[in-house]
């Protein structure tokens, strides 16, 4: 499909899909966060709030980040796909009324 878009409006959709990949992965990540406050593992490192433990927290964070952006992009819980076509319904629907007006 993007073969047969112009140059620009296959920029476009390419950004709107990192977009979407990247809104998906944030909301993947913030889910995951509470499996992980959830974890004994985890409680025990950051209850005992040495310097260790919170670079292991911080090494913990970017830890659940990538893992909630490997999910989306291996196509996630489908989000990233439903934004796409929204927008792009959105748009297709307001480039119609610009042209009905014209």
């Amino acid at each position: 499909m993007a073969a047969t878009q112009p140059a620009p409006a296959a920029a476009q959709h390419t950004q709107l899909v990192k977009a979407a990949r990247e809104f998906e992965a944030m909301l993947m990540q913030e889910m995951l966060k509470p499996m992980r406050a959830k974890d004994p593992l985890f409680a025990e490192a950051d209850a005992s709030g040495s310097d260790s433990s919170q670079d292991g927290g911080v090494l913990q964070g970017f830890g659940t980040q990538a893992m909630a952006e490997g999910i989306s992009a291996g196509g996630g819980l489908g989000i990233a796909k439903l934004v796409v076509r929204q927008v792009e319904r959105e748009h297709a629907s307001v480039a119609k009324e610009r042209a009905a007006q014209t």
